[in-house]
């Protein structure tokens, strides 16, 4: 044979295998001819194309067991090709298996040095987007079996999980050299089942037993695990699922307090699109595990996931371990939510204090509705914290970044209110609102209302009274027997809602969740005809990903679409009314789509009320008026904000298949929240340095320039010119509508028209040549 002939043969070959011949083509070569063809193709999926998917990783399960004459330049050369590109990104597991099968292929020894190269590796295998992809596992077991070389013997999968430990693991390799160590974590790794059956929690026992130092190192690799906030290999949450259960034999307040750390890890939603936990094995095991433990802060890490979590397999897991809580503990819907608010330790102005001696003081405070860490100097507040106070503050600094999460998570428990009918008495509502230091921060901006009766009641803003609080309205201190409940303008008329709104503003106040200019929703009458669905925000056109951020933020758990099998339908859920009714939102994707330009299309929103553990479709008319409005008032906020109508940026790609949709709805009528806003500039005009330059029409904010006249709609901020209504293309400027003191801060349309409105009242000082030829061609 010519020295040329396995070149051209491993040509061929890879020609076959790129091509997407099964990879029993390599069976007949040559090893020779494989390794030159296997290099062509890796350099192929690197540089070219490396989107096989499964399809490659069954190609190379062949290869992997048939003699190939490997070299340990062949691993040096195929790593650095993998990892030229800093960072690497792939959405395939393509670019990975070669230098895997070098890997396994070569002696121990020829690995030394390469450390580095092979971590870096198996951390981009970690950090790309290569999701399920067929293969996956074996992919991590390859690279994991040449790192154990390095990390004192431990088996390929322990050393891939210890390498999800972020914390502090220190002492965890030496743990793991203990055979029994070892044995334990291999047990716990082959539980097979979601929840175990009585015999493997015996046997758990014995194991545990017989290796004295495993429930330390159990309970290490646990404390130390923390998450990205990216998907964990398979195998690594199987084996987090059985350390749980583990961990679940061990008794006190300390193994419950790991639990409750690991569960707020392990069930945070993916970051990188859809909703899932990071670990789904893992999190349904340690909220099945937490439900069977006593004490307040299993009770608090589950209300806290049931406001967070957006997966729809383990969100009823939470719900129905927390409504079994509810029921043992004799609580009603909701309260297990409201009694589980940490409380930080702070007193009840909200400050916690250390001393750093001679009249000096770290403080942790609450201020504008965010914790913040301040230094005192016998009583006078210091520019900055002094460095000397490093690691002094530590705690301090590590309780703000608390707090400031819970504050987050209370907002969004206390915004769930409006769908609800809650009364509390006097006395429980003071107690769990205005006088805690955390939910009072929120509770104390609100609008509530009183009642000595239930049947009249009144309504005002928290104030002090003495040591106590009563409500602003109230012309005397309440009694114990009077009842409290959150203001909706839903249930005020018009003139208490207006009266409300000119106080706000006249306060030039910032209510920390949108509620005196809250929008409305009603029933419409082709809703009762429709009878059990709403087509209200029917046939939009949506940036997908942006539109699912806002889903997910809002807190609506929905599948990710995209261009498989199972992603052309999109459904969103939330459940309102305290869990008792649950709102879906229908979307699909477009045909337009690209990878870089995903579309949806909006279609039906329905209501369902809870039936066990199931939901009943119900007609619109006897869902509860304030459940309906809540779930519309979302909807519309994904429309108003993420439609291609609103983008002054969007252009249409190829056959104008969204042009009439983007020019009908840019201008059209308003809904409730485009009105809501008109109510609001009605109100905030006058107060501004432009209000005499601009007028309020049915759907427009006219703005009169230097140079000319503007019409900016309402709903979609976009802009017309007068006198022949042409288009104003503008990216917005949110920097000055910053400058401008609004009422709520959760409307970002409204701050897009404002500063719109700014710049158009002095129009003769713009300057962007982009704007500029636009407002010359108006003129000619």
């Amino acid at each position: 044979m010519s020295d040329q002939q396995p070149v051209d043969a491993a040509r061929a070959l890879a020609d076959r295998i790129i091509r997407g011949e099964p990879g029993h083509a390599l069976i007949d070569q040559t090893g020779e001819v494989r390794r030159r063809a296997l290099r062509l193709v890796h350099e192929f999926v690197v540089k070219e194309d490396s989107s096989y998917f499964g399809y490659f990783g069954r190609v190379l399960a062949i290869a992997e067991v048939l003699p190939t004459p490997w070299t340990r330049d062949d691993l040096v050369w195929a790593l650095g090709l993998l990892l030229h590109e800093d960072p690497l990104t792939t959405i395939s597991d393509a670019p990975f298996w070669v230098p895997a099968l070098i890997t396994t292929a070569l002696d121990p020894a020829d690995l030394d040095g390469l450390e580095d190269q092979l971590s870096a590796a198996f951390a981009a295998l970690h950090d790309t987007d290569v999701g399920a992809a067929d293969g996956l596992r074996r992919l991590a077991q390859l690279y994991g079996a040449a790192l154990s070389r390095f990390n004192q013997g431990v088996p390929a999968d322990l050393s891939i999980a210890l390498r999800y430990a972020h914390g502090d693991a220190a002492g965890l390799p030496e743990l793991l050299a203990d055979a029994g160590v070892r044995e334990v974590f291999r047990f716990a790794a082959e539980l097979a089942k979601p929840a175990p059956a009585k015999a493997w929690l015996r046997e758990a026992d014995e194991r545990l037993s017989a290796a004295p130092r495993a429930r330390e190192a159990v309970s290490l690799l646990l404390g130390a695990y923390r998450s990205g906030a990216d998907p964990v290999y398979d195998y690594v949450d199987a084996l987090l699922r059985g350390l749980v259960w583990l961990q679940s034999r061990v008794p006190g307040d300390e193994a419950t307090a790991v639990l409750c750390d690991v569960a707020a890890t392990v069930a945070t939603p993916v970051r990188r699109g859809g909703s899932g936990p990071v670990a789904p094995k893992a999190a349904a095991a340690v909220v099945e595990v937490l439900a069977q433990r006593p004490g307040d802060a299993v009770v608090g890490t589950l209300a806290r996931l049931s406001l967070t979590v957006r997966s729809k397999s383990l969100l009823p897991r939470i719900r129905a371990a927390l409504e079994q809580m509810g029921r043992e503990r004799g609580w009603t819907p909701g309260e297990a939510l409201e009694l589980s608010v940490d409380d930080h330790g702070l007193d009840r102005d909200g400050r916690r204090v250390w001393s750093m001696g001679e009249g000096e003081e770290a403080v942790v405070a609450i201020d504008s509705g965010r914790a913040r860490l301040r230094a005192y100097g016998k009583g006078v507040p210091l520019r900055a914290v002094p460095p000397a106070w490093k690691d002094a503050v530590a705690p301090a600094r590590r309780l703000v970044t608390e707090i400031n999460k819970t504050l987050s998570v209370e907002r969004l428990r206390v915004e769930g209110l409006f769908s609800q009918d809650r009364v509390w008495d006097w006395a429980t509502w003071r107690r769990r609102y205005l006088d805690h230091p955390i939910t009072g921060v929120t509770a104390r901006r609100l609008i509530w209302q009183a009642s000595p009766d239930g049947a009249t009641w009144t309504s005002g803003m928290p104030e002090r009274a003495g040591d106590g609080w009563t409500l602003s309205g109230l012309g005397s201190p309440p009694g114990a027997l009077w009842r409290v409940r959150l203001w909706h303008p839903a249930l005020a008329g018009p003139a208490e809602v207006a009266g409300w709104r000119d106080r706000i503003l006249a306060a030039e106040s910032r209510q920390p969740v949108k509620q005196a200019f809250r929008e409305v929703y009603r029933l419409t009458p082709a809703e009762e005809q429709t009878g059990t669905y709403s087509n209200r925000f029917a046939a939009h056109i949506l940036h997908y990903r942006q539109a699912n951020a806002l889903m997910r933020e809002r807190g609506w758990a929905a599948n990710y679409l995209g261009a498989w099998s199972d992603g052309y339908h999109g459904e969103a859920k939330k459940e309102f009314g305290g869990g008792e009714w649950q709102a879906v939102f229908f979307h699909d994707w477009t045909e337009s789509s690209t990878w870089d330009l995903p579309y949806c299309a909006t279609d039906q929103v329905r209501f369902g009320r809870r039936d066990g553990r199931k939901w009943a479709l119900t007609p619109l008319a006897e869902v509860p008026p304030l459940v309906f409005s809540e779930a519309m008032r979302d909807v519309d906020l994904f429309v108003g904000v993420t439609s291609i109508a609103a983008d002054d940026d969007w252009q249409d790609h190829g056959e104008d298949r969204f042009g009439d949709y983007r020019r009908t709805t840019a201008f059209a009528g308003l809904t409730p929240t485009g009105e809501m806003r008109r109510d609001a500039l009605a109100r905030l005009l006058p107060r501004l340095a432009i209000g005499a330059r601009c007028e309020l029409e049915d759907r427009f904010l006219r703005v009169r320039g230097r140079l000319g006249a503007y019409r900016i709609h309402l709903g979609s901020a976009n802009i017309l010119m007068e006198p022949d209504d042409a288009y104003l293309c503008v990216v917005p400027d949110r920097a000055k509508a910053r400058k401008v003191a609004l009422p709520f801060d959760d409307d970002p349309v409204l701050s897009v028209i404002l500063s719109k409105a700014i710049m158009l009242a002095a129009d003769n000082k713009i300057t962007d040549p982009t704007i500029t030829v636009q407002l010359h061609r108006s003129r000619l």
